[in-house]
């Protein structure tokens, strides 16, 4: 008897060996049961539990089975799933059974966000994450077996693919603010046979004591800093995976804690996007209006100044382009070198009207890092250029009077990244408590509520 998989589109290679792994294993562990269609070679059926026709036969299985073998088969493909661990994690959990009502196809797409739960301001305040997202937290972690680990913001589904890493002999408590939440992530636990995770509902900013100390904690909230008791819940070597807002950004961060300083060094970091934190460690940016469709976004202890009329009268004057001859690559590194490698940058955002009327570039419209210098600004475009090595060249806009220094500026910024730091991970992250002694700190740095975080750029 043979059987094949046929896969059509660009995850076809992927999503065919994915499906055939789930044939060669469904008469082996009977868990399994996509529906496929084979036909008999040989007659010789003592092996099969089904009875066979003649002609073609159709065998009931689970379609999730398949689907999440190719999730993770795409996860691995780009990159983003890189141990057998997780790998066997994520095909071991069904994703389903915590986002009930989804259609199952869109539940096992790797960069689409589930279940969202909407506040009164119409913004989401929860969402089943990403699995591309869950993926990278997971490497982050390095979660081994046996290990305790406290994940910050619940929704059950990211619990349970911890709770298959640290085993029978690990243990994991899932903690959010959120009532509903907590509920929803204990429905779908218990329904995907996981009731051994602890669901506590707390404000995370104070940790959950009494099944500490924790050997990973990993925030899937947006956190505006690393509250107190997340150290003081942490083993002495242990890492805290958190999604770091800092500079009108986020990056998803691992620190590494050492015995022998208080000090949070980075072991990597990537992008990444989630909703903010609420509680006691919520924290609102800073928004200068420059017209009702532009603004500059900042850190709420930034204390800059900006002559608003000046930068309005900037827009309507017509602007300035300037090409770096640089490639428009891994422009997430880029946007961090110019937000933490200077002098204070805002971010620049736009709605859509802007966009629509040739106010401002395109890119502005998830933001951008800006110069800003008086009444003049100027912010990163990119434009094809097939002599370049991603196909795109970075390139500057300005605006104002002095356009041409500060489009000059930004020019000579993202020139000194491509000589220098033109790789991923090039920046040293460290987060020093207040307990830590910070006199010998360099680089760039933002003072917190808890803390100061650092960033070298050598």
């Amino acid at each position: 008897m043979e059987f094949g998989a046929l896969a059509y589109g660009a995850g076809g290679a992927p999503a065919a060996t994915a499906m055939a792994d789930q044939i060669r294993s469904w008469d082996h562990d009977g868990r399994s049961e996509p529906t496929f269609r084979y036909w008999s070679v040989n007659r010789d059926r003592s092996n099969f539990r089904t009875p066979v026709k003649d002609t073609a036969v159709t065998l009931q299985v689970d379609d999730s089975a398949a689907l999440r073998a190719a999730m993770v088969a795409a996860l691995r493909e780009e990159g983003l799933i890189a141990s057998d661990r997780v790998a066997a994690a994520m095909n071991a959990v069904p994703r389903q059974d915590f986002a009930p009502g989804e259609p199952l196809d869109k539940v096992y797409e790797t960069h689409t966000t589930l279940a969202p739960k909407i506040g009164a301001d119409g913004r989401q305040t929860s969402v089943v994450s990403a699995s591309h997202i869950q993926a990278i937290q997971l490497e982050q972690a390095g979660i081994e077996d046996g290990m305790n680990v406290l994940e910050v913001g619940s929704g059950g589904y990211n619990a349970a693919l911890i709770a298959e890493l640290v085993g029978t002999a690990g243990s994991v408590t899932t903690v959010d603010i959120d009532a509903d939440i907590v509920a929803r992530a204990r429905t779908g636990l218990r329904t995907a046979g996981y009731e051994h995770v602890n669901v506590v509902l707390a404000d995370a900013e104070h940790g959950v004591p009494q099944y500490a100390p924790y050997d990973r904690i990993i925030a899937t909230v947006g956190a505006w800093d690393i509250p107190p008791a997340w150290l003081d819940q942490l083993t002495p070597t242990g890492r805290i995976v958190v999604p770091l807002r800092f500079a009108a950004i986020t990056r998803l961060i691992a620190f590494n804690r050492s015995p022998d300083t208080p000090v949070l060094t980075a072991g990597n970091y990537r992008l990444g996007s989630f909703v903010p934190m609420q509680g006691d460690g919520a924290a609102t940016e800073r928004m200068v209006g420059i017209t009702p469709d532009i603004a500059l976004r900042l850190d709420p202890q930034q204390d800059a100044t900006f002559d608003v009329p000046a930068l309005r009268k900037a827009l309507n004057s017509t602007p300035i382009e300037r090409w770096s001859g640089t490639p428009f690559d891994m422009p997430d590194e880029l946007e961090l070198f110019l937000l933490t490698s200077g002098p204070e940058v805002p971010m620049l955002h736009a709605a859509q009207p802007a966009v629509d009327q040739g106010v401002v570039n395109p890119s502005v419209r998830r933001g951008t890092p800006a110069i800003v210098r008086g009444g003049s600004f100027a912010y990163r475009i990119k434009r094809e250029n097939a002599g370049s090595v991603s196909g795109y060249e970075t390139g500057v806009v300005a605006h104002g009077p002095e356009a041409e220094h500060v489009a000059d500026e930004l020019l000579c910024l993202i020139r000194d990244w491509v000589g220098d730091h033109f790789r991923r991970g090039a920046a040293q992250i460290a987060y020093h408590p207040h307990t830590a002694d910070t006199s010998d700190v360099t680089g760039w740095r933002t003072t917190k509520r808890h803390g100061t975080l650092a960033i070298n750029w050598s």
